[in-house]
């Protein structure tokens, strides 16, 4: 079995999920590496200039941020590496990586609800000719819709996992009498 790197009180579950969100966000990554380079996987081929550093650039940081997730499972989720100007070796507050990736998620949920609309209301032209090139573009933008439900489990783990929250049902605090 192959070998995850993680933090040993992660859960396997979180830490599958952690890297799986890399590999999700791939494939479109691909398909846009594959627009740019002029490949038939669209009607229309890009007309280049700032087009083409646009879709190699959205290609670049839709995987930065999705290797962003590894943090939730790795040491550099908890504490600052040592490179990192000014910051680094300090602990990383839990909220500063949780708002952050929760926000992420919402985003990304928005997209895929605007997609989905768009989708239903025929906005937009299509953007490809062919049978074959929808199939690629389906193939390679599908695996984009695990990437919210993916981030949010992580995030919910790394919550839990660091607020010391054992799975256990939750029961309030002892009400105690105030004098």
């Amino acid at each position: 079995m192959m070998k995850l790197s993680a933090l040993p009180d992660v859960p396997r579950w979180a830490v599958i999920a952690a890297h799986a969100v890399p590999l999700a966000t791939l494939p479109s990554g691909l398909w846009r590496v594959a627009l740019a380079a002029g490949l038939p996987v669209a009607k229309d081929p890009l007309p280049g200039g700032w087009q083409t550093v646009y879709v190699l650039g959205l290609s670049v940081v839709s995987e930065c941020l999705a290797l962003l997730t590894l943090g939730l499972v790795r040491g550099w989720g908890e504490v600052v590496p040592g490179w990192v100007p000014l910051l680094g070796g300090r602990r990383v507050r839990t909220m500063a990586a949780v708002v952050p990736a929760s926000l992420g998620a919402a985003g990304l949920l928005g997209l895929v609800a605007w997609g989905f609309y768009a989708h239903m209301a025929g906005l937009g032209s299509g953007a490809t000719d062919s049978a074959v090139q929808e199939a690629i573009l389906v193939a390679c933008y599908l695996p984009l819709l695990a990437w919210a439900p993916l981030l949010i489990a992580v995030t919910v783990a790394y919550y839990r996992r660091r607020k010391g929250h054992t799975g256990a049902a939750w029961t309030p605090a002892p009400l105690t009498a105030r004098k």
